[in-house]
C-alpha cells in the first residue's frame, strides 16, 4: 500500500483526499519510481473540477498528475531503465502519489533538482511541440503572451536559442526576469499592440498565445494571417481561425532528453514557486487557481 492524493467527485479542491491505495506494478516497458517530486499543472484541476469530464472522463476514485521524478524501484520487460535510476517523465495512473508508474523514463542528472526534473515535462514538450507547429525559423520574430508562466517561458527560451528575435507580454512583475532571458518584455493588458508595435518596428511573424487572455483577435491583425497565430489557452479559437493546440506532435523523437540537457547545464531556466507536501495538494491547487504563482507548483511526497 501507499498514500496518493485521490478524490471520487469533481468540484473544488476540497474534494481531494489523502488516501491509502495499492502501489502499482509496472507493465510491460512500465518502471515504477518511489516519486520524489510531482509536477501540478492546469490540466489537473481543470480534470478535478470536472471541465474535462467529456474530453477525460474519470473513473474514480481518480490519481491525479502527469509528471514526476523519482528513483525506479521495479521495472516491468523491456523496461528503459534499472532499479535505483535517478528518472523523471510523464506518469501512467497519476502522479500525486509515493509510487507512480513511468512509461518512457529519461535519466535524471545529478545536476538538476528534483522540483525542475518533474516539472519540465508537459511543460516542455509542450513548448517544444507548439514551436514545431508554428514553423517559426532563424531571423524571425515571435511573440509569446504569457511567457511569465512555464509553457512560455519555456518557448522564449528555446526561440531565443534558434536565433529567433522573441517579444513577450507579461505581467509587471516579470519583465525584469524574461528579459534577463534573452528576450523583450513588454507588459499585458490596455495598451499592449502599441507596446508590441514600439518593442517590434519590424513586425511580428508568429504569436504563440500560453495566456487564454482574450488576445487572439489582435494578434491575428499584427500578423495579418490566423495561421501564423496558435494559442494552448484559448478555447476561442477556432472563432479566430487560430489553431488550438493539444495532443503530440509527430516528432520523430522526445523532445525530452534534450530539454533536460539544456536545464541541467543552466540554458534552460524554469522557475519552482512553491513546494507543498502531498498532504496540502488541495492549497496548491487553490493557490494556482488564484493566480497567486510566479512558477510551478510541485508536490513532494
Amino acid at each position: 500500500m501507499s498514500k496518493a492524493i485521490t478524490f471520487s467527485e469533481y468540484g473544488t479542491p476540497e474534494v481531494l483526499r489523502l488516501s491509502e491505495v495499492t502501489a502499482p506494478e509496472p507493465g510491460p516497458g512500465q518502471v515504477r519510481i518511489r516519486v520524489r517530486a510531482a509536477s501540478v499543472n492546469p490540466l489537473d484541476m481543470k480534470i478535478r473540477s470536472g471541465r474535462m469530464a467529456e474530453a477525460i472522463p474519470a473513473r474514480f476514485p481518480v490519481v491525479l498528475g502527469l509528471d514526476a521524478a523519482g528513483v525506479v524501484d521495479a521495472v516491468g520487460e523491456g523496461a528503459g531503465a534499472a532499479v535505483g535510476d535517478e528518472v523523471l517523465g510523464a506518469t501512467a495512473g497519476g502522479s500525486y502519489s509515493e509510487y507512480a508508474l513511468l512509461e518512457q523514463p529519461v535519466a535524471k542528472p545529478a545536476a538538476l533538482s528534483w522540483e525542475v526534473a518533474a516539472s519540465l515535462v508537459t511543460v516542455g514538450r509542450t513548448a517544444f511541440r507548439v514551436l514545431a507547429e508554428l514553423g517559426v525559423r532563424t531571423g524571425q520574430t515571435l511573440l509569446v503572451h504569457g511567457a511569465g508562466g512555464s509553457v512560455g517561458v519555456i518557448a522564449a527560451q528555446l526561440a531565443v536559442a534558434r536565433g529567433i528575435t522573441v517579444i513577450t507580454t507579461v505581467g509587471e512583475h516579470d519583465i525584469e526576469r524574461v528579459t534577463g532571458l534573452g528576450a523583450t518584455a513588454v507588459r499585458y493588458g490596455d495598451g499592449w499592440v502599441q507596446r508590441v508595435r514600439t518593442a517590434a518596428p519590424q513586425g511580428v511573424d508568429f504569436v504563440l498565445d500560453a495566456s487564454g487572455a482574450g488576445v487572439l483577435a489582435d494578434s491575428v491583425a499584427l500578423t495579418g494571417d490566423s495561421a501564423r497565430v496558435i494559442t494552448i489557452a484559448d478555447m476561442s479559437a477556432a472563432q479566430h481561425g487560430v489553431r488550438f493546440s493539444s495532443g503530440s506532435a509527430d516528432e520523430a523523437e522526445d523532445p525530452l532528453p534534450q530539454l533536460v540537457e539544456l536545464a541541467a547545464d543552466g540554458t534552460l531556466t524554469l522557475p519552482v514557486w512553491r513546494t507543498y507536501p502531498l498532504e496540502e495538494a488541495a492549497a496548491a491547487h487553490t493557490d494556482l487557481e488564484a493566480r497567486r504563482n510566479r512558477g510551478k507548483a510541485v508536490l513532494l511526497p
